[in-house]
């Protein structure tokens, strides 16, 4: 069984909490509506929202999305709200007088944008989230289990400190729910092991920048440090320069996303474990899953783009030229999960 289909259960759990509307043959996903009409035509406009492309993985995921829409033959507009939620709302707005069909959304924040995905409702424009998820008014959902990402390196941190040591763990952005659950996926793996001393560290917004200030100072505090856990590959990186820098060695590196650069230290010994979270796919399955929307085919209301671990004992399975570990497992449309 693969990893996939070992957390989908659980994934469906978390995301399906939140009010979504299923969209299937003859079913419509608009309120109110008895039943779907295809949209079809050349060029038809579709407008993605994006919450900051200051991070190298949200600029992949609008680049696979952008050349998908291309090729699927829609024209995508796309507005960076450069994590600035008033500016998401009225980038939202400025889509929607644009006339969109589909609004792709990565919320700057889930509670904050609801007037915004009230409004595309009301204009008749199907919301496909992406990333992270909002309370309601999402016709579908595309992301991966977070969760089950952070157990993954959590169970992995559970075995090379198998007697135990002191963890660091650098966050990404505060409230977040991508953050709160790869905190939760890790920090449920390694509680069972009573010798492992956890130290959350600061909020590094899953800049490496940051990580490297945040890492400075948790260094001096924790000098006996063992491993450290980023709720993504750049942030412990940057905590990896500390270390390197400081002349401290012997310390298990891991994180999430698959960050290729993580992947190639993996063959020198210098990062030990992440868990695959691929741009590109991602950004496929979105536009995939409005073109569907548009369509009235049948699509879950959840997607599930699947995760798997990679450690130096798999590495050369994953190993390319992309900025990201390439992981496209086949996608069920119906139930939402990889086959």
């Amino acid at each position: 069984m693969t990893t996939t289909r070992r957390t989908a259960a659980l994934f469906a759990a978390i995301l399906l909490t939140i009010t979504v509307a299923p969209v299937s043959l003859g079913q419509d996903a608009s309120p109110g509506a008895d039943e779907c009409v295809p949209v079809t035509g050349e060029n038809l406009p579709i407008g993605f929202a994006e919450v900051t492309l200051q991070s190298p993985f949200y600029v992949e995921l609008v680049n696979a999305a952008k050349a998908e829409a291309e090729a699927l033959g829609y024209d995508m507009t796309m507005l960076d709200a450069n994590g600035d939620v008033a500016k998401q709302n009225k980038d939202v707005q400025d889509l929607i007088t644009k006339g969109v069909k589909v609004l792709i959304l990565n919320p700057a924040n889930p509670e904050a944008v609801q007037p915004s995905i009230e409004a595309a409702q009301a204009a008749g424009i199907k919301v496909v989230t992406v990333d992270r998820p909002v309370a309601s008014g999402a016709n579908v959902h595309v992301g991966r289990d977070n969760v089950a990402m952070g157990t993954l390196v959590g169970e992995e941190a559970n075995r090379l400190l198998a007697d135990g040591g002191q963890v660091i763990e650098i966050q990404g952005d505060a409230g977040g729910i991508v953050m709160q659950n790869r905190r939760d996926g890790f920090e449920g793996a390694i509680a069972g092991n009573p010798n492992i001393t956890l130290v959350q560290g600061p909020y590094a917004e899953y800049i490496r920048a940051n990580a490297v200030t945040a890492m400075q100072d948790l260094l001096v505090a924790n000098p006996d440090v063992k491993l450290v856990y980023s709720h993504n590959d750049d942030m412990s990186l940057g905590a990896a320069q500390v270390l390197e820098s400081a002349g401290v060695s012997g310390v298990y590196i891991t994180g999430v996303d698959g960050l290729m650069e993580s992947l190639k230290m993996m063959e020198s010994g210098k990062y030990h474990a992440t868990a695959l979270n691929d741009p590109q796919y991602l950004g496929r399955l979105t536009v995939q899953a409005a073109d569907r929307l548009l369509k009235c085919q049948e699509v879950a209301p959840v997607i599930d783009a699947g995760t798997t671990l990679v450690t130096p004992a798999n590495v050369q399975g994953f190993l390319g030229d992309t900025l990201f570990a390439k992981y496209e497992p086949e996608i069920d449309w119906a139930t939402g999960m990889a086959k």
